[in-house]
């Protein structure tokens, strides 16, 4: 599934290095940028990153004609800690010019994306954005990764690494990773199970960690966060909920 991910993203690649040759570099975003790890753990543990995402590749188009400007007022509205925003096209029905419409309600703003090269962590510089995720798997070894982690950095960006399993996690510390997101998808199935946080908890050092998919109840939020996870992050529920808003609210415990 990553390899898919990776190869309808050269196209996307091929452009920013043309436009790169060309002298057309992007400009660092001169705003300001939520502090992200500050953000969730000021609502941790158990936090929520709610998250814009138009269709995934399991469920195809989550949400017909979606507007990000109205969940991030939702969101903002109704006690998330963050947002991840899609900015993947072709299978996720995102774009990079989300992350500008979502930015003035306050909310840190993770990009979520299949990141795999420097002028990529450099397009993200240029947007809103104070997450970046870095999908362990996809690169060839932790010095790469190590790479991209401190580019990003560099760029005042928060690198936001995702794992899937212990090898993911090793590679992820070797890589000085600091905010792990654990991604409880199958990625040969697409069915997700949260006993991949429950296991890979176990091993928590210190870093500030995330449990993404699956989660969409109050009762597993409160177990992700007995467990010490200092976030979650729930997209397709909030996608496919009649109101959004209303069900993060009793997702956060702001109804209560």
């Amino acid at each position: 599934m990553l390899d898919k991910f990776r190869i309808a993203k050269q196209e996307e690649i091929e452009v920013l290095r043309k436009e790169f040759m060309e002298g057309r570099i992007p400009a660092m975003y001169e705003g300001t940028r939520p502090g992200f790890a500050e953000a969730i753990r000021a609502k941790g543990p158990g936090a929520v990153i709610a998250e814009f995402k138009p269709a995934s590749p399991s469920k195809g188009v989550l949400r017909e004609h979606a507007n990000p400007l109205d969940f991030v007022e939702a969101y903002a509205n109704n006690g998330a800690a963050a947002m991840s925003v899609l900015t993947e096209p072709q299978y996720f029905k995102g774009h990079p010019d989300y992350l500008f419409m979502c930015a003035d309600r306050g909310l840190p703003l993770l990009r979520k994306d299949f990141i795999v090269d420097p002028l990529q962590v450099a397009m993200t510089a240029s947007s809103p954005a104070s997450a970046v995720l870095l999908i362990a798997r996809m690169f060839g070894s932790s010095h790469e990764l190590r790479e991209m982690v401190q580019l990003a950095e560099a760029a005042g960006l928060e690198p936001v690494t995702e794992v899937f399993d212990e090898a993911d996690l090793d590679s992820a510390r070797e890589a000085g990773a600091s905010i792990i997101q654990v991604n409880n998808r199958d990625l040969n199935t697409l069915t997700t199970t949260l006993d991949i946080s429950r296991r890979l908890m176990d091993k928590q050092d210190g870093e500030l960690w995330i449990s993404a998919s699956g989660v969409d109840s109050r009762e597993q939020i409160e177990e992700m966060a007995g467990l010490g996870f200092d976030a979650v992050l729930i997209g397709t529920s909030l996608m496919l909920a009649d109101d959004p808003g209303a069900m993060l609210a009793r997702l956060t415990g702001v109804d209560a």
